[in-house]
């Protein structure tokens, strides 16, 4: 049996009414990638998101060159 998601959003969640994802970064050494879905919709589908294309996501937004 694996893991559960644990599921977290963005620290800056609050900043844009709720409207956000949520991502479950515990199962990224198992899977080799992030599972993403809808804070809005935890019920509905998730995304899996290889784990080189979500740091180079994440490293983007830190640097500016994409807005979250």
């Amino acid at each position: 049996m694996s893991p559960a998601p644990q599921w977290r959003t963005s620290s800056y969640s609050g900043n844009n009414g709720g409207a956000c994802v949520e991502v479950a970064t515990n199962l990224v050494s198992l899977t080799g990638a992030v599972p993403v879905r809808d804070s809005k919709r935890p019920a509905g589908d998730v995304m899996a998101v290889g784990r080189e294309a979500f740091s180079a996501f994440v490293g983007s937004v830190r640097a500016g060159r994409v807005s979250a």
